[in-house]
């Protein structure tokens, strides 16, 4: 058993690790990117898949990933876990259609509300209090999933067609063009000074430092990390400005730790 995920605020890596803890406390959990995961997927028989949801899709990431290396889900056991903000419809269930065409054997499918990862938008916005309560519910949900999968039923949540109906019509079919490749829309700001954490943090490669400055290019992936590691708030995708730094660490704190973003 292994666990592979993308996370960029910590969402989805703490509702992983989470959920193989409690299920086999020696089960790895390997970020997408790193060295080594493809030779995780292609070593383990059971393969537990975690992403955040974006506009009731996968990140392109994800799905080049499962691409790239489609001659390796053949004959594997995978359970597709995601996070949202909100709604995610089939946010599980459009990777299980595409790993099912490389010969994958899908589990089961869980999907999460987590603090929204949106941090240049207002749209979700939310009090800390609000988030801690939000990750509190996710905790139990998990922890009732742990107890059902040790029993052999395993949650289908995003996978029926009803879901699919509701993810496709509720926001793909809409923002489809959002998701379809990598973005090149990051900007950063004039306040940027140069300090690399988005660099040295970025999934795909796709910031680095000149002239003491980030500089992105074409390969966004959405995960927000840079955007919610950035100190001075430089960064932004979606919106004009950061509302909030949505960190999943930000939120699990309690309430005498949480601090105002900067």
């Amino acid at each position: 058993m292994v666990g592979i995920y993308l996370s960029g605020t910590g969402n989805t890596e703490h509702c992983l690790k989470k959920l193989l803890e409690g299920l086999d406390p020696q089960a790895e959990a390997i970020s997408l990117g790193s060295a080594g995961t493809a030779s995780a997927v292609a070593e383990n028989e059971e393969i537990f898949l975690a992403y955040p949801t974006q506009f009731s899709n996968i990140p392109y990431m994800v799905r080049d990933f499962i691409d790239s290396h489609g001659t390796l889900w053949k004959g594997k056991k995978v359970f597709c876990l995601t996070t949202m903000g909100l709604f995610s419809g089939d946010g599980t269930g459009c990777a299980a259609r595409l790993l099912r065409k490389y010969g994958a054997e899908i589990t089961g499918g869980l999907q999460i509300v987590m603090p929204d990862s949106v941090c240049d938008s207002k749209m979700l916005k939310k009090s800390p209090e609000k988030n801690r309560e939000i990750i509190a519910e996710a905790d139990r949900k998990i922890e009732k999933s742990i107890g059902e999968i040790a029993a052999g039923r395993y949650p289908r949540e995003g996978l029926s067609f009803p879901a699919h109906l509701a993810g496709l019509f509720g926001q793909r079919l809409w923002f489809f063009g959002k998701t379809r490749n990598y973005s090149k829309k990051l900007k950063i700001g004039d306040a940027c000074v140069g300090c690399g954490l988005c660099a040295g943090r970025c999934p795909t490669g796709n910031l680095s430092v000149r002239d003491g400055k980030a500089v992105a290019g074409e390969r966004c992936t959405m995960c927000y990390s840079c955007i919610s590691l950035c100190p001075k708030q430089a960064i932004t995708l979606l919106g004009k400005s950061v509302v909030e730094q949505c960190r999943y660490e930000r939120f699990a704190a309690p309430a005498a730790e949480v601090k105002p973003a900067e």
